[in-house]
């Protein structure tokens, strides 16, 4: 199991990249019809970036912290 101070600089790193990709998801449905080929693919990599998040938040309730 991890410790705590790992699992929180884990969760501050998801937590980055998951607000990262969704401002690009944000920017991509702004600039459509322009780049629509690319829904799918920032609509997945930002889905994965948030169930990483919400599970490592998890496991630093459960850690205690």
């Amino acid at each position: 199991m991890e410790d705590l101070d790992t699992l929180k600089a884990k969760v501050k790193k998801l937590n980055q990249q998951a607000t990262a990709l969704k401002m690009d998801l944000h920017d991509l449905s702004e600039d459509l019809p322009t780049g629509w080929e690319r829904i799918m693919d920032i609509a997945q990599k930002t889905y994965d970036a948030h169930a990483a998040l919400v599970a490592a938040r998890q496991a630093l309730s459960a850690a205690g912290g």
